[in-house]
């Protein structure tokens, strides 16, 4: 299983499922980012946190541990 943490700095993905439950899963979704939605990753911080990627036309920061939770293809 790969997730959105450990794709590589320029590759473009597709999203296969959100792993998380409640509102973290909710906020994931209200961000764009749903199944089979396809996200390109644009660079990472420094410290790995957070992970800048495009999804759906926009550019967006998510938090590593929100990155591990979707997992990808």
């Amino acid at each position: 299983m790969s997730t959105l943490k450990d794709v590589k700095i320029g590759s473009t993905v597709t999203v296969k499922k959100i792993a998380g439950e409640g509102p973290v899963k909710r906020r994931i979704m209200d961000m764009g980012i749903t199944k089979g939605v396809q996200v390109y990753v644009r660079k990472v911080a420094p410290l790995g946190d957070p992970v800048e990627v495009t999804v759906r036309g926009y550019e967006l920061s998510i938090r590593k541990a929100d990155a591990e939770i979707i997992e990808v293809e």
